[in-house]
């Protein structure tokens, strides 16, 4: 990795960090309150739809990390960005958390709705399938004795699975389903609009979230790039 590369991120990281962290604490701080308390229930769900509030967040996140690490993944095996492939790398175990928290949450949720935690539904079986593209994603990629070529395997895997994501926003909409319909469509907003405040929090939150911890696994990827380069030219 070419140094100004590292020292360009670096920088920047170190800026947008700590104030991404801190935005993230404020909206948890407001998100959560009035999305547990304060926003009105709903007329057919009752409290029950106060799930929502960490399960569309997560469902949006798991959809979000899987394409920033298919963008990272195809600069990667077109322009070899070293940064790239790391951030591609870096968000793979943070998606698959947000993935199962929302797989989890809509089980939680299908209980009472369905009266059952699961059924073979296009968009639950579709989320099902993304949360195997992350494990897959990670596993491939420390499944050869080089690194080069188990991030290149991982990196056309991560491309290959980008064709679920397009599944997973329209699947509603293309067959007959159980889940409920995207909050934001062509039809307008499903919700009532007291809800959106609320959610808009929740989901700056956890997207705030995911910058903080990227930007922390990155860094650790970078500086432990540069003492294996020091070690090499030490050893040379």
């Amino acid at each position: 990795m070419h140094l100004p590369i590292q020292h360009v991120f670096l920088k920047l990281a170190a800026i947008i960090q700590p104030w991404a962290a801190g935005l993230c604490i404020l909206c948890f701080l407001f998100g959560l309150p009035i999305a547990l308390l304060f926003s009105p229930p709903d007329y057919q769900q009752g409290d029950t739809v106060r799930i929502m509030y960490i399960h569309v967040p997560a469902a949006w996140m798991g959809l979000f990390c899987y394409g920033v690490m298919a963008a990272g993944s195809a600069s990667y095996l077109i322009w070899r960005h070293p940064v790239a492939n790391m951030v591609a790398k870096a968000s793979a175990p943070i998606g698959a958390m947000f993935t199962a928290l929302c797989l989890l949450t809509g089980m939680l949720w299908g209980e009472p709705m369905w009266g059952t935690p699961w059924v073979w539904d296009a968009r639950l079986t579709s989320m099902l399938v993304l949360f195997f593209l992350y494990l897959g994603y990670m596993a491939l990629g420390d499944a050869f004795d080089s690194p080069e070529q188990g991030d290149k395997a991982a990196a056309i895997l991560a491309l290959v699975g980008s064709v679920n994501l397009p599944i997973i926003k329209f699947s509603v909409d293309w067959w007959n389903s159980l889940h409920q319909p995207s909050i934001f469509s062509m039809a307008g907003v499903s919700v009532d609009t007291a809800m959106l405040p609320p959610l808009f929090l929740m989901v700056g939150a956890f997207q705030l979230y995911y910058v903080v911890v990227v930007l922390m696994r990155v860094r650790a990827q970078v500086l432990t790039a540069k003492i294996r380069a020091a070690r090499l030219m030490r050893a040379a």
